[in-house]
């Protein structure tokens, strides 16, 4: 049994800012599934924005952002997030990381990325989400009231009735090297677990990124919202060895063109903005293109550009790609879109609080209003940082109302015992990654859908009963949460009879603001199912 003040489960941009925030009021223990360092963080290459320049504003980012969304954002929402932009960019500054200035050093070098107006992405190279991964760890590994837990995957979160409804007061840990189940209590929990990219078959996102946080708060009772809307990210690097490699999207800021196999550019076709149009637009058109020709690629090329302007912008894409024999100087790459960012997750209010009380959540694992329907480049950065800084104030204030959980039960195996079937659980992994890439991907249809959702159903029940009869292991439990979010992401994109933003149906191939102007918000039902909750419009 382990007690702290503050539980956070992740260890990424959103996990580690909240941290270090509420360090001062108490003792802080940070939860992470593998190593510290391992998360959609680090591998964010392109930036964050800010409004710098001054020639941008706060306004045109604010619509930007809310064009991109299609619809759906929520304006209180953008408006708290982008005015909070510069602050945050002062704010990871002071906590030690370096941005790239101007070529006279006087000026930070401002990047742009689809769907902005103006230059506004801070960077580091292509490696930003590494180098502030860097600075936040250093500060919270040299802060005296914040512990680690590595190598830990939370099996479930506590949760009780409580005189304000229900409320989460720990979770249950399960240690991955020595398959120990412990009990931790705490007054508040920051879910800040971030993406679910593996539930598809080819994703930009490391392995840990299963879901875990969606799955666990939603098995809780907390409200999720808008899973459907999936970003996927239109250029990964086609290579058998390469593994998850993204080429960001600010090369195409600073120039690159897509072009087909025979050499043939395509994006003027489907947008005015060309290769600057938002992810959807670039995710969709790449596809389209794949479809047509019966190619397995499409390529980037930015070999037009200074050779040295390209070493010392894409340092890392640069090293890597000439890995696996490419020279971005010399010639294109080949590419293929790729699961990559979820808009939606646990909803949450401006301050982070979900539906369950002492339950917060902040960066991927949460739906906070920001994104709507798709996500506009470089924003996640800056939604992890402001909404877990409000988290933090918001604590801060009302702490005195956060006593303490008291003595919580123990983990209970019941009759359980060790698999010698594990065979079936990586059978379903395989499976369920198949199924949504082929059939609940860029583009979808309802007969896809009911097919994908009459299977989902099915390896449910099997997991469900395989859980229960067996001792966990690692790799149940992330099946277990990637079922979970599959199915979620499922009856969401069945709920929406139109296309809008990054739900794309064959069959409503229009946008209907007359009905489907809201997000989509599911509970769980009684009957274990999934409760649709009536909409609010936007």
């Amino acid at each position: 049994m382990f007690t702290t003040d503050f539980l956070v489960i992740g260890s990424g941009i959103a996990g580690l800012v909240y941290a270090l925030d509420v360090a001062e009021l108490g003792k802080v223990t940070i939860v992470s599934k593998s190593n510290p360092n391992e998360g959609n963080t680090r591998y964010a290459q392109g930036g964050i924005a800010g409004v710098n320049d001054p020639d941008d504003s706060i306004e045109s980012h604010v619509l930007d952002t809310i064009t991109a969304g299609a619809g759906l954002c929520q304006k209180n929402v953008v408006d708290t997030v982008v005015q909070g932009g510069p602050a945050a960019i002062e704010y990871l500054e002071r906590m030690g990381v370096v941005f790239d200035l101007s070529s006279d050093q006087k000026h930070f070098s401002l990047g742009k990325e689809g769907g902005h107006s103006h230059r506004r992405i801070f960077h580091a190279g292509d490696s930003t989400g590494a180098e502030i991964q860097r600075a936040l760890i250093e500060k919270a590994r040299s802060h005296p009231n914040i512990e680690w837990l590595s190598n830990q995957l939370v099996v479930d979160l506590i949760h009780r009735e409580g005189p304000q409804g229900r409320e989460v007061v720990g979770a249950y840990l399960f240690h991955a090297e020595d398959s120990v189940i412990s009990t931790i209590s705490a007054k508040v929990c920051m879910l800040a677990s971030g993406g679910a990219g593996k539930v598809y078959l080819y994703t930009s996102n490391p392995d840990v990124a299963t879901g875990d946080g969606v799955a666990m708060a939603f098995r809780a009772g907390a409200q999720v919202g808008n899973m459907e809307f999936v970003q996927f990210h239109p250029t990964c690097l086609f290579h058998a060895q390469a593994k998850n490699f993204l080429i960001t999207e600010a090369m195409r800021g600073e120039g690159a063109i897509l072009r087909t196999i025979r050499g043939e550019r395509f994006m003027p076709r489907y947008h005015p903005l060309a290769e600057l149009a938002p992810r959807d637009v670039v995710a969709r058109a790449i596809d389209h293109e794949m479809k047509i020709s019966g190619d397995d690629y499409v390529l980037l090329d930015i070999s037009h550009k200074d050779p040295e302007f390209l070493k010392s912008r894409f340092p890392t894409i640069y090293q890597t790609t000439k890995q696996f024999g490419f020279d971005i100087t010399a010639g294109p790459l080949p590419v293929v879109p790729a699961a990559h960012y979820f808009c939606g997750g646990v909803v949450t209010n401006l301050n982070a609080e979900t539906s369950l009380r002492r339950l917060f959540a902040s960066g991927e694992a949460a739906c906070t209003g920001l994104h709507g329907a798709n996500r506009l480049a470089s924003n996640s950065l800056l939604e992890a940082i402001v909404f877990s800084r409000r988290a933090a104030a918001f604590v801060r204030e009302h702490l005195s109302e956060f006593g303490e959980p008291g003595l919580l039960a123990d983990w209970d195996p019941g009759n359980a015992v060790r698999s010698s079937e594990e065979v079936l659980v990586s059978f379903h992994w395989d499976e369920v990654r198949r199924l949504m890439w082929n059939l609940v991907g860029i583009v979808r249809s309802d007969k896809r859908l009911d097919l994908a959702a009459n299977r989902l159903r099915s390896i449910r029940e099997d997991v469900r009963e395989y859980y229960w009869k067996f001792v966990v292991t690692a790799n149940l439990l992330e099946l277990r949460n990637l079922v979970l979010v599959a199915e979620l992401i499922v009856a969401s994109a069945l709920s929406r009879k139109e296309s809008r933003g990054l739900h794309y149906s064959l069959d409503y191939q229009t946008t209907d603001d007359i009905h489907f102007k809201h997000d989509t918000v599911l509970q769980a039902g009684q009957d274990g199912g999934f409760e649709l909750l009536p909409a609010i419009e936007q």
